[in-house]
């Protein structure tokens, strides 16, 4: 394994290189995929532990690995999964990719909160706003994924880059055939490149008191050196931040905790220092400020480890432990030379509020499940 590893790890680099600076040819050749959702037959593989070679560590800083699967399809249509939500405690996950998909599925869950497969998996083309599937390369380069306005109004966030923007799709996980709505965005946004866009938007939880708010977070900014932007969108804090860059990595997802604090996954990728997973943990009350605000780091992980291209971040509580529970996944950019990984981690410190336990959260809440 130890031999192998350097070499794994420069075609991986090539890989994600490839796959995240340079349009994808096999992008264009994905089948048309009509509206509504198909099933998905997918293989899984269980990944027992998350550091190689050490089958007896769990414990991460303060996370707790609690299990993780690689996903595979014959499907052309899965993969290059780019965020997700979590849904019905913890069973339920609903992800996009970055050509405009949404992945709908089910997964079995044991006593003890861990994954053991996956269920009723389907797909469907997100719709534009004439009613039909975005087949556009520019139009469908979906980012990121978040659940606002639970639960008199619900409905999907989605961020998108090359054409910078925010969408919001009214809640339909039975048929996914709701139209999205453009939403009003501060200018600066939409001067990003092209592919380093927003990554990352989540919805504060209450809290978190900065009303009826998106935080919606940048890449990278256009000088690859500076601190990296973010917004709060609305609410009653609206303005600007910037989260600081600490090495060459750059911010892929986010989501909030229960108790108001902001997770941020941030990717690393060169040749110089290989690849790269990491967490930070961001206070409720750094955002309400202004200029450059920092966190915790949680976790941070290298081709040591089971990671890929993590690009999605989910947070629920598990209605059988209590504990908050962290799912990622990663985009393979549709290479055979990567995978699909979704990994499960509980936070382990600081506990859950007692007042909390039960409670909806931004990602977690009761899904209507498809008849």
């Amino acid at each position: 394994m130890r031999i192998l590893a350097p070499a794994l790890g420069l075609a991986f680099l090539i890989a994600v290189t490839l796959g995240l600076t340079a349009p994808d040819p096999a992008r264009a050749k994905i089948p048309y995929l009509a509206p509504g959702p198909q099933p998905v037959a997918l293989t899984v593989k269980p990944i027992p532990y998350f550091r190689i070679g050490y089958p007896e560590q769990y414990r991460f800083g303060t996370l707790e690995y609690i299990g993780g699967m690689e996903l595979w399809s014959r499907n052309r249509n899965f993969g290059a999964l780019s965020s997700l939500i979590t849904l019905d405690d913890g069973d339920r996950i609903v992800a996009l990719t970055d050509n405009g998909l949404w992945f709908d599925a089910y997964l079995t869950i044991d006593a003890a909160g861990q994954m053991t497969g996956i269920h009723d998996a389907r797909m469907a083309p997100m719709m534009d706003p004439g009613g039909r599937p975005m087949m556009s390369e520019r139009d469908a380069d979906a980012e990121s994924l978040a659940l606002a306005g639970w639960p008199d109004n619900p409905h999907l966030l989605v961020s998108f880059e090359r054409d910078h923007r925010i969408e919001s799709f009214p809640l339909d996980l039975r048929n996914f055939l709701t139209t999205g709505t453009r939403l009003k965005i501060p200018r600066a946004i939409s001067r990003l490149r092209h592919n380093t866009g927003l990554e990352a938007i989540s919805v504060p939880p209450p809290s978190c008191p900065l009303g009826d708010a998106i935080v919606a977070i940048a890449e990278r900014d256009r000088d690859r050196n500076a601190d990296i932007p973010g917004w709060i969108i609305g609410g009653r804090h609206p303005g600007q931040f910037r989260i600081r860059r600490i090495g060459d990595y750059s911010i892929t997802d986010s989501a909030f905790l229960p108790g108001g604090d902001l997770l941020i996954l941030e990717r690393q990728f060169n040749f110089s220092e290989g690849i790269g997973m990491r967490i930070r943990r961001i206070p409720c009350d750094a955002l309400r400020g202004r200029g450059t605000i920092d966190g915790a780091i949680l976790i941070e992980a290298d081709l040591g480890y089971q990671i890929d291209n993590m690009e999605g971040l989910a947070v629920h509580i598990d209605p059988r432990t209590g504990k908050t529970i962290l799912t990622l996944v990663s985009d393979d950019n549709r290479s055979i030379l990567q995978r699909t990984l979704l990994l499960r981690f509980a936070l382990t410190d600081p506990p859950l509020p007692p007042a909390l336990k039960g409670g909806p959260t931004g990602d977690h809440a009761p899904g209507d499940k498809p008849l």
